[in-house]
């Protein structure tokens, strides 16, 4: 007979209402706008450091050897040794390019919001 007893029902009530306010207070902060930004913020530094790393990683693979490494003897089997050239630049640029863009981006999307 618990279930009908009046101050069971009540310190259930009670029980069932501090956990609502719990519940209605952590949706509220995650909407806050100032949270959903830092978390926009924050995830969109991620992609860019994971995009600059895969970059840099892409850029060590089309290299090989470090610049300016010796290859080999030359064509009539002298002793002459050939270096090689040193890595194109075009793929180092595009992603510092590609960072500078998504910090510009940032920078003004938090501009805008504050004015």
């Amino acid at each position: 007979m618990a279930e009908t007893d009046p101050a069971e029902l009540e310190r259930r009530i009670e029980r069932t209402r501090a956990e609502l306010a719990r519940t209605v207070d952590e949706i509220a902060d995650r909407v806050r706008p100032r949270n959903v930004a830092r978390r926009t913020v924050a995830r969109m530094e991620a992609n860019a450091k994971q995009f600059v790393m895969s970059v840099g990683d892409r850029i060590g693979d089309a290299v090989g050897a470090p610049t300016g490494a010796p290859r080999a003897a030359g064509p009539e089997g002298g002793s002459e040794e050939l270096w090689e050239e040193p890595p194109p630049l075009a793929p180092v640029l595009v992603g510092v390019g590609a960072v500078l863009v998504v910090g510009a981006v940032v920078l003004l999307v938090r501009r805008r919001r504050r004015g």
